[in-house]
């Protein structure tokens, strides 16, 4: 099967034209958009760290008319708050059954599953990956998830996986160099 160079290495040709066809993008969060650690202070409090080039990507995507969407099985106000800044108004937490949330977004867009992609990192994330024309997992993810993903991501959840994915996309649809913006 023939292949393209990416910023990434080679991808195959069919994984780029599927890629073309997105106009959605379902993200898990933790393990995905952060390492996969949940940090506890003293007080109980809840902390996450998001890597700046995951929000780049998301804000390259929400810029040439990609959707990106948020669903998770936790519920976190650090969640709302990072990808609210984002620009992100598609977030679903608290949600066990990720296939039902995202054949409800299908819906609510009215868009085809060939239009949707997806990242996740566990066995809950499989539900999204079944709604999904193209799933991604990252290195660090559960091994059968990176088995039953199409494209197992060069960069790890929490250190860039969510802006690979963003940038192949972008690069499917020629617009990698035509978007900026910050990070924030």
């Amino acid at each position: 099967m023939s292949t393209i160079d990416t910023l990434y290495g080679p991808v195959k040709n069919n994984l780029i034209r599927k890629l073309s066809k997105v106009k959605l993008l379902v993200c898990d969060v933790d393990g995905v958009f952060s390492d996969g650690n949940i940090y506890m202070g003293n007080s109980g409090e809840e902390l996450k760290a998001f890597n700046t080039l995951d929000g780049y990507g998301i804000k390259a995507m929400l810029k040439t008319g990609v959707e990106v969407a948020i669903v998770t099985g936790r519920e976190s106000a650090i969640v709302e708050t990072r990808m609210s800044a984002l620009g992100v108004s598609l977030i679903v937490q608290g949600e066990e059954n990720k296939k039902s949330a995202v054949k409800k977004m299908i819906s609510h867009l009215g868009i085809k599953k060939e239009n949707v992609a997806s990242i996740g990192d566990d066995v809950g994330d499989i539900g999204m990956f079944q709604e999904s024309n193209v799933a991604f997992s990252v290195p660090n993810g559960h091994p059968y998830v990176r088995q039953q993903a199409e494209y197992v991501t060069r960069t790890y959840g929490g250190a860039g996986a969510v802006r690979e994915v963003c940038d192949l996309i972008l690069f499917a649809n020629n617009k990698l160099n035509h978007v900026y913006g910050s990070s924030t």
